[in-house]
Parts: C-alpha cells; structure tokens; sequence
C-alpha cells in the first residue's frame, strides 16, 4: 500500500470541504469502516459539475480517523460493484477507489471526473455541488437546462451529427467491444444488444436537450467510424510517429494515421514495438513487459485525452536523445505533472469508457505513476511532462539506455564495448529490479553472459547444495523466464527471449 501523495495530503491538512473535497467518516456502526449511504449523492454531484476527490476515513474538519484493513477489500468490491452497476447512478460510472497510508492510518481515495453526461442517482435524481455540499436540482427545470448545456459546450466529443446513420460505423468494431465489455461478476454487460444499442448503452447517442437535435455523437465517429466518414467529419485529424535516429534531416522511418482509435492505437503500438526493443525485466519473480506497459499508458493517452477541436496534428518523436509526444489539449490545471501526481481528467470520459471496457485504461492516476516508474528503467531518466495547450512528454534517452532503440545498433553498448548490428542481434537486454531475490540476479546476470547454465553451476554460483538449486530453477521456470532444455545429466536452462 502506498502513501498518499504530496498533493492528495494537502487538502487533508488544510481540512476544508469545498465544490471539489469532500470528507466522510465512513466509521461504519462497528467503528470497521463502510461505505456510507451519502457517498452515492457526493459522486453524483461532483460528476455532473467539476469533479472532485472524495476521503473516506476522515472527518469533516479533515481529521484522519483511519479505517480498519479488515474491511477495506469488502468496502472496495461493494463500491465499484455499486457505482458500476448502472442500477444506483444512470449512466454508471466506472471509477476506482484507492487505499493510502497517511499518519499512520489507512484512508480510501475516491477520484470522480466531471463527466460529459448528466447523472441521475436511483434513475431520478440529479445532483449538482455548490460550495460544500450536494444539492438535489430535480425539480428546478432551468437549473437542469443549464447543466445539460454546459456539458455540451465543455466536452467536444459530445457533438452531436445528427445525419450520421448506423451504416456509417464498423460492425466488427461495435463487436469487439461488444465482446470486451464485462462486469465486476464477468458477465458480458452487451452481450445480446445490437449495434445500435451498443452505441446507445456507451453515451454515443445523444439529444440536446437545448434545441432538440438528437444523432450520434463526435466520440461515436472517432471509435467506430468507417474511415471514409471521420475523413469528412474531422479532415485534420492525424497522428503521426517519425524516427529520426540516423536521417535526422528528414526521417528513418515514419506512421502517418487517419483511422478510428481503436486501430489507431493498435498501428501505433505495433510501429513502437518496431523500433524500440523489449528488455528483460523481472520485479519479485514476475516478469514485466516494461516497453509495452510504458507505451500503451503514453498512447492511450494520447488518444484519450486529445481535444479533438484542435487541428494540430498529435505527434511522437523518436531521436537518440529522447521520444517526445505532443498532443492537442484543453487544460483544467495547467502546468507541469510531477511523479506521485494524480493524472488530470479524461479530456473525454465517453472515449475513455470504451478504452477502459477494452482493457486499456485501468485505475483513474495509474497511468502517470507507470511512465514514472517505468520510463527511467527502460531510457534511463525521469520523464518531463508539461499540461498546456500542447500537452508534451519527453522521455530522455541515456546513452547507457540507446541499447533500446532497435534503429541504434551503433550506439549499442556492452561492457563498454561498441557492437555492430550483427552480434547486436545475439545481445540479451538483461534489466534486473534491484529489489529481486538475489539468486535470481546472479542466475539472471550469468545467461545475459552465457548462452545457457546447468544446475551445478547454479550449486557454485549460489553457493547452496542441490536441492535448493534446484528449487531455484524450478520456480525461474514457473515465472516463465527460463526454460529447460534436454533431459538427464545433459539438462540445461536457458533465458526465455521476448
């Protein structure tokens, strides 16, 4: 469990609730901890006007009170379980809650967006926050009007194109996500709907309640659309990825996109893995795909979190010295992202709910801690990332780390030693977490040296007798980062390469 980050602690001590905090005690009867009644009201409201953080564990004066472990997983599941559903708030939401340690004690953090929709708790009920509290607006009509005009003009993906027809989106994208979307119980939340009442089910179809006009909407286009109709709809759209390694004048290698998101990020994923080399990475026993995790959190959100009103085209970089990603925003906070921050929010909720449903965005703020965390091992430093009108990335590159840059065989390096690019082929890439078990980074070390080790080497290496090696390649094996090959006094494990 983590601490609470700098920013999150700061409005705990200045204990003030505001159209943006809110507290709750959340003690439960048996002073354990649980989900409280009201909660459902506060995301209501902060979703239908400006976000905000909710505390669960601390008084209203910004007191911590803790809660017990004991009933922190049950709490977890009934929340998201709850807000999920669609059955409490209309349309559901999918949010997290997140356990942190601050004074000693366990708080939850419940970060809610301000949503592109209107939200109704029980099927009825629409709760606005003014100041420090959550305010039941049901029956006020013009107060109703106004926040459903708001979320048009603050959201471009909820444009509404009232001549686009069904005909006009790609079947087999409708069913992908059709098939990709379950609940909290693994059930197929669309299973059995049509493609029209998929779109309807993800917010894609609208009515502007202001003038009247109702049709699918921006998000729907960008997601599902035949190319031929986002061409017309949105004729500057392009992304677009130049490697410029060796060409710096012009370009090694370039991936210019005019497609629908979700292939999009499936062509830029595939082009990244072309030109940026997986490393091995173990953390306590586990394998980890760090080029991958990195890339899909910075593509995703390039894709997610783009105003798409703006026609300056996204774009990723690829030099010797850094990859830079820039992308068109609109910011609620601007300034620069720092590690332990929490990630600003979705720029478009609706396009951000497909990509979740897919499996692509998982908890609200992981996405900032993982290009912290994994942007220094696999390029060597911290990553720059300033939200302005041009949201940038800069990763910058070491030349310890230009080993991963498959376009960089020149400047490959190993033990100090200049490789060419053909016995730059054969080199393992070995990243050892500095907190793994020391068996396996000796064991790791050695194959990064060698092309295979036998159980006593491992008995020398480790020092240990032969059941322990034993052990050792066992459960190498069963992380699968070794393999065993042969058989009898000839068996051999070796590196399992990616």
């Amino acid at each position: 469990m983590k601490r609470i980050p700098e920013n999150l602690e700061h409005e705990i001590t200045d204990g003030k609730e505001s159209i943006r905090i809110e507290f709750k005690a959340a003690q439960g009867r048996d002073g354990q901890g649980q989900i409280p009644k009201d909660v459902y009201e506060t995301v209501c409201a902060f979703s239908n006007r400006d976000g905000g953080n909710i505390y669960l564990g601390v008084d209203d004066t910004g007191n911590v009170l803790g809660l017990s472990d004991v009933n922190l997983t049950k709490m977890t599941k009934e929340f998201i379980t709850t807000i999920q559903s669609g059955n409490k708030l209309m349309p559901a939401l999918y949010l997290d809650i997140a356990p942190y340690w601050i004074d000693d004690k366990i708080i939850l953090h419940i970060y809610v967006p301000n949503s592109s929709q209107v939200h109704r708790m029980n099927g009825r009920i629409i709760f606005d926050r003014h100041g420090d509290a959550d305010i039941d607006i049901t029956n006020n009509t013009n107060l109703v009007q106004q926040m459903y005009a708001r979320k048009q003009v603050e959201y471009t993906e909820n444009k509404i194109y009232p001549y686009v027809e069904i005909t006009d989106f790609r079947a087999d994208l409708t069913d992908f996500v059709r098939k990709s979307s379950t609940n909290v119980k693994g059930e197929h939340n669309l299973a059995n709907q049509s493609d029209l009442q998929v779109l309807k089910s993800l917010s894609m179809y609208k009515k502007d309640y202001a003038n009247g006009i109702a049709g699918f909407t921006l998000a729907s286009i960008l997601l599902f659309g035949k190319d031929d109709v986002i061409r017309s709809v949105l004729p500057y759209f392009a992304l677009d990825i130049v490697v410029k390694i060796k060409d710096v004048d012009r370009y090694d290698d370039r991936l210019r996109i005019s497609t629908n998101l979700i292939d999009s990020y499936s062509q830029m994923m595939a082009f990244i893995a072309k030109h940026i080399n997986q490393p091995f990475y173990l953390r306590q026993d586990k394998r980890i795909e760090i080029r991958d995790v990195l890339f899909r959190e910075l593509i995703v959100n390039m894709l997610v979190h783009r105003e798409y009103s703006n026609p300056f085209v996204s774009r990723i970089t690829i030099t010797a010295t850094s990859i830079q990603f820039e992308n068109a925003n609109k910011p609620m906070h601007p300034g620069k992202i720092r590690r332990g921050d929490i990630w600003p929010y979705p720029k478009n909720p609706n396009i951000a709910r497909v990509f979740h449903l897919i499996g692509l965005v998982e908890e609200l703020g992981s996405g900032v801690s993982k290009i912290f965390e994994f942007a220094p091992i696999l390029l060597g430093a911290e990553p720059l990332i300033d939200n302005e009108d041009q949201f940038t990335v800069k990763l910058p590159i070491t030349p310890e780390r230009l080993n991963n840059l498959s376009n960089a065989q020149h400047f490959f390096i190993d033990n100090g030693h200049n490789l060419n690019a053909d016995n730059m082929l054969q080199t393992k890439k070995v990243e050892i977490d500095p907190f793994i078990p020391n068996y396996q980074s000796k064991i790791i070390t050695y194959l990064s040296e060698h092309d295979s080790i036998d159980r006593s080497t491992v008995e020398t290496l480790l020092n240990v007798k032969q059941a322990q090696a034993i052990r050792y390649l066992k459960q190498l094996i069963s992380a699968n980062i070794l393999r065993k090959v042969g058989g009898g006094p000839s068996t051999r494990y070796v590196l399992i390469q990616r």
